[in-house]
């Protein structure tokens, strides 16, 4: 009897320590339910990763969040996704809007992983706090704004590294179709050969980003709350937008490969300029009436609000120099909307991503030999980019008078708000794994060291004129 009584208690702690090994798994995410937190969402890419649903996360969602248009607009967006005649969603969410939201959502731990999109200001300062309180993060772009927020970042990283939570920011454009085909053909040696060098005066790389403070997002006009247009709180454009392409640099460029910020990076130049929107346009954005009071050392004769939200860097990446660069103008040309200039330049070919009106405002990508075309390596190039139709079948070849047209079918063309589901279902894929690859991290940090610092030098810049 006292046999039988000693297997069964050892039995029940057995059957105890697994059930607590689960949640405390499940906590993590490396296993288990997903359960997704909003905080604070201000920004309209926060109800982007809810424009579908996971097998794998809950559909209750806990928001914490001041009462307020901010999170209005967020839940307004996250009910249009549920009311919607095609593939609606099921999301419900569970608000809570006390000025302790912040501390509520620590103290409760209604979800184990936290979404951040929204104002910058704090962004860090949460990061920071949630991966220390056990939470796994994702969160919008930027994750730093200054050199301040850098520090802090790298301390969240190691961290979240402590705690075994994962750490991640929403890279939308590692999905766009063109960009992901001039990767794959750059790793082409044959048709591509080496990435050149360049110099500072012709960069081996360069990625141009116009965008728009007025534009339609799930169909709708988008309002813009009144901070975004503040650089201390959405942060300048230096630092902001040009994420993404200091991003697509390094994932192009160096496939797979670990950037150390501190040897890896130098810097030729960097500048800054304002973008100016009147006060009829702020109205039409915001919904308001009138400049906020934080506003008033960059509005000029009480009518014009100067946005520092262009930005260009100029630098080198193991050598290889590169150059990046971001203009927001009010409103696109009719038809027009955000658009994407970027090349890469081999020895033996450049690969183009054009944007413009001859492309219908699409983004299209062309192959053009430097030595122009002749039989051999026309054929070559027929012979190479069967390999890249393996992988996205239908994509074909157009010649044109420089050398080829990518040819995309349309069901490659997601577009930009079907992007976040993408970055999303690859955070879950880390998740379970229970971590990110080797050389995630490492590039995360030397991305925004280039991003804050060339703010630093852009500043510094502007003073010594």
């Amino acid at each position: 009897m006292k046999t039988s009584s000693l297997y069964f208690i050892c039995f029940v702690l057995l059957t105890i320590a697994c059930k607590t090994a689960s949640v405390k798994q499940s906590i993590n995410n490396t296993s288990g339910t997903v359960r997704l937190i909003t905080l604070d969402p201000g920004h309209f890419h926060a109800s982007l990763i809810q424009n579908r649903t996971y097998p794998e996360v809950d559909p209750i969602v806990h928001v914490y969040a001041p009462a307020g248009p901010d999170l209005q607009l967020h839940l307004d967006k996250i009910n249009s996704y549920n009311t919607r005649a095609d593939n609606p969603t099921k999301w419900k969410e569970e608000v809570y809007t006390g000025n302790d939201f912040f501390e509520r959502m620590v103290r409760e731990k209604r979800g184990n992983v936290v979404v951040m999109a929204g104002n910058n200001q704090k962004k860090t300062e949460y990061i920071l706090k949630a991966v220390d309180a056990g939470f796994n993060v994702l969160a919008d772009k930027p994750m730093a704004i200054n050199k301040a927020n850098f520090e802090l970042l790298k301390t969240a990283f190691v961290t979240a590294e402590q705690k075994k939570v994962l750490l991640y920011d929403i890279m939308t454009e590692r999905y766009e179709i063109t960009t992901m085909l001039q990767k794959e053909l750059s790793l082409l040696p044959q048709l591509f050969g080496q990435l050149e060098k360049g110099t500072a005066e012709n960069p081996a790389v360069t990625k141009e980003s116009v965008h728009h403070f007025y534009k339609y997002v799930s169909g709708s006009i988008l309002t813009r709350p009144s901070w975004f247009m503040d650089v201390s709180q959405q942060g300048e454009g230096i630092v902001d937008v040009t994420t993404h392409l200091v991003d697509l640099v390094q994932w192009e460029c160096f496939p797979g490969q670990v950037i150390d910020y501190e040897k890896d990076i130098q810097f030729n130049s960097a500048r800054r300029w304002t973008t100016d929107i009147t006060q009829s346009q702020f109205n039409a954005l915001t919904r308001l009436n009138g400049f906020p009071s934080y506003f008033k050392n960059d509005v000029i004769n009480d009518s014009i609000l100067k946005v520092y939200s262009n930005g260009e860097i100029n630098y080198q990446l193991k050598g290889v120099h590169a150059k990046v660069s971001v203009r927001w103008a009010y409103k696109a040309p009719e038809g027009a909307g955000d658009t994407h200039y970027s090349i890469m330049r081999g020895t033996k070919a450049n690969l183009i991503i054009r944007q413009g009106a001859d492309q219908k405002y699409k983004p299209v990508l062309y192959i053009e030999p430097i030595d122009g075309s002749d039989a051999a390596y026309a054929k070559m190039v027929a012979d190479q980019i069967k390999s890249v139709q393996e992988k996205y079948p239908g994509v074909a070849l157009e010649k044109n008078a420089a050398g080829w047209k990518i040819v995309v079918p349309e069901k490659y063309n997601e577009g930009h708000e079907s992007h976040f589901g993408r970055v999303t279902e690859k955070f879950l894929q880390y998740l379970k794994e229970g971590k990110l690859p080797d050389w995630e991290v490492p590039n995360m940090i030397a991305k925004y060291y280039t991003t804050t610092t060339a703010l630093e030098l852009a500043k510094k810049a502007v003073a010594a004129k």
